[in-house]
């Protein structure tokens, strides 16, 4: 695993780990709600390409940007006052979220309140979903080689909209991102990220549990596939209980390549664009985008704004390009 010093000595790989692992996000996400439509489960079971009736994005992704869109507009020193004021610009002022995330609404309607963090994640019906889990991979960016930073920014960042469990499945992802931006291997990235887990947490039951059951069998995830879907199987399917142990387990399972361990994620099923732009997150920063196939980034590459209106058009390798030079300033 590389140093943060050795990891920015190389400007060419700084970029396509940013680019990888924010376009994988993207790629994930779309995936994954493709993998789960009725018409590709009827005509393909398994997902393995876009076809062309794919369409994207979803929340998960424009949520993404907007986190994205804080960091680089406050040059990487991120506070609770900027994830406020992105908010207050990008997501209260909208009238109504097309796909948009329960936690992300009541949350924008805490702030509309003057509810701030950390009660507007707090005092939110859905604070242990999965939506700070979907969002959070560009902290793991900006923060690659430092987790303990990546952890601190998730916090901040992700409790304008959650609390506990959500707040720890945030942490959890923007410090596997971190440790994958600097070459960490498979059992660093998910070690790393299971150490900010608190134990008493139910997120660290079900991980632990799914690590048991693939363990059992072997570290095969077919053999263990229906067990696994059993035991993590929530009464609301986009709990980070639930999803983020999905999309570590098979990451766990499934790593040697970047496309590969997506289409894995994503055909896990229950919140599968979640579940997929979070392998897609790790996977992109381990692997870079030039090991991702180019018809998916282009595929997926501009938004359509389905959620958060301000992404529509946004380039995202336009935002690749800024993360880096706030990277390699830093």
């Amino acid at each position: 695993m590389l140093s943060r010093t050795e990891f920015i000595s190389d400007k060419e790989r700084v970029f396509d780990k940013v680019y990888g692992a924010l376009i994988g996000i993207a790629i994930g996400d779309s995936f994954g709600d493709a993998a789960r439509m009725a018409d590709n489960r009827a005509n393909y079971q398994v997902t393995t390409d876009f076809n062309k009736g794919s369409s994207w994005s979803t929340d998960d992704t424009e949520f993404a940007l907007l986190t994205a869109k804080t960091i680089i507009r406050c040059h990487g020193q991120l506070t609770t006052e900027e994830c406020v004021k992105s908010w207050m610009e990008d997501v209260v002022s909208q009238d109504e979220y097309k796909r948009g995330g329960a936690s992300e609404v009541e949350a924008a309607q805490n702030l509309r309140k003057g509810i701030r963090p950390p009660f507007s994640g707090k005092y939110n019906t859905f604070h242990q979903s999965d939506g700070a889990c979907m969002r959070i991979g560009p902290i793991g960016i900006l923060c690659a080689g430092d987790p303990i930073k990546a952890s601190e920014y998730a916090r901040i960042e992700s409790e304008i909209s959650h609390f506990r469990d959500g707040v720890w499945g945030a942490q959890a992802v923007a410090v596997a991102v971190a440790v994958a931006m600097v070459d960490g291997t498979i059992e660093e990235i998910l070690d790393s990220a299971m150490a900010v887990i608190p134990e008493e947490s139910w997120l660290y039951r079900n991980l632990t549990e799914a690590y048991r059951i693939l363990e059992k069998h072997e570290g095969s995830l077919l053999d263990a596939w229906m067990e696994l879907h059993d035991e993590l199987r929530t009464s609301a399917w986009a709990t980070t209980a639930e999803a983020l142990p999905s999309s570590f387990i098979c990451l766990k399972a499934v790593n040697d390549n970047f496309r590969k361990g997506v289409i894995v994620a994503s055909n896990f099923g229950r919140d599968a664009d979640t579940i997929g732009a979070i392998a897609g997150a790790i996977l992109g920063a381990k692997y870079g985008a030039h090991n991702i196939p180019e018809n998916w980034i282009e595929k997926t590459r501009f938004p359509s704004g389905t959620c958060l209106q301000f992404t529509k058009g946004i380039d995202i390798k336009d935002y690749a390009e800024k993360i880096t030079d706030i990277i390699l300033k830093g």
